[in-house]
């Protein structure tokens, strides 16, 4: 029995890594304003170029440095479109979901790859704690990352002055332009700190989770952590309680046929994704989304 929850609880925590990456990246986004749906872009499209350049350097290093430059790549787009020339942002990010969604599925297609991943690092005397010891502190090393992550998250967005503006370009830009914050700059900065840290949870995915790239391989892992973060209301605690409650759910999907437990694999494979909608429509009433999340903003217009 022990043994089975340790598993579980390893399982979740390797499955969780990559959600908590994008979800914090996706919160920032939200609180500068913007719906920013093409996180599954950005995590579907560093996934593959990571196992791409991992594969093609030999280093899971290399590979995880491309996947975070490919969610730039898809950040800039969605920024420029958005917040210069004033596209809606729905449309924007849906569009870029499809293109990345076709793109790697051909580009897989034509590239053979066997991506490299990352050994596991092993804390000592810390992964020897029961239960928790193994999912905490026996992790891949980009895992590791999150402890100084999501302190350093809080701290910018309620601490600095960055963190400042970019919540007040997200509940009034209008007033925000008053005082002198430069909105759609301060949102498109937002989305490029997004797609780093989506591309950083895509392509630990690949080298890090899995060890490979298949088509749609992320599964709608990015609209799960925009979930996760409408669970939170938008806070950093909320967003991490999310993240590890839908990767438990994940977890949970995995281990059940491996320990005995058997229920019908359609049953099994749809529960996380239920499990964000349910939650979505139990914990997000009442709680406050940013006012201006998903407005465009044009300086001078009515």
């Amino acid at each position: 029995m022990i043994q089975d929850i340790t598993i579980i609880l390893d399982s979740a925590s390797r499955l969780a890594a990559p959600l908590l990456f994008v979800a914090l990246g996706e919160m920032v986004a939200e609180r500068a304003g913007t719906l920013n749906i093409s996180v599954e872009a950005m995590m579907l499209g560093s996934a593959f170029g990571g196992a791409l350049g991992s594969s093609v350097t030999g280093s899971p290093v290399l590979g995880l440095l491309i996947g975070i430059a490919v969610g730039l790549v898809v950040a800039v787009v969605q920024a420029l479109l958005s917040h210069r020339f004033t596209i809606n942002q729905f449309v924007v990010g849906l569009a870029l979901n499809i293109l990345v969604l076709g793109s790697t599925s051909f580009l897989l297609a034509s590239i053979d790859m066997i991506p490299l991943q990352f050994g596991t690092w092993s804390i000592p005397v810390l992964s020897e704690i029961p239960l928790v010891g193994q999912a905490l502190f026996e992790q891949k090393p980009p895992f590791f990352l999150l402890y100084a992550l999501i302190p350093l998250i809080w701290w910018v967005l309620w601490r600095s002055r960055w963190g400042l503006e970019i919540r007040a370009a997200g509940e009034d830009p209008d007033s925000s332009t008053i005082t002198g914050i430069p909105v759609n700059r301060r949102r498109r900065q937002a989305i490029y700190l997004c797609g780093a840290l989506a591309g950083l949870g895509g392509a630990y995915l690949s080298v890090g989770v899995i060890g490979a790239f298949t088509p749609n391989m992320t599964a709608g892992r990015g609209f799960i952590a925009i979930a996760a973060v409408i669970f939170g209301g938008w806070t950093i605690r909320g967003t991490v309680l999310g993240c590890l409650l839908f990767a438990w759910a994940d977890a949970l999907r995995l281990a059940l046929p491996a320990i005995g437990v058997t229920i019908t694999p359609q049953v099994l494979i749809s529960a996380p994704y239920l499990l964000a909608l349910l939650a979505m429509l139990l914990f997000a009433r009442g709680k406050r989304q940013p006012a201006a999340l998903g407005r465009t903003f044009a300086p001078g217009k009515a």
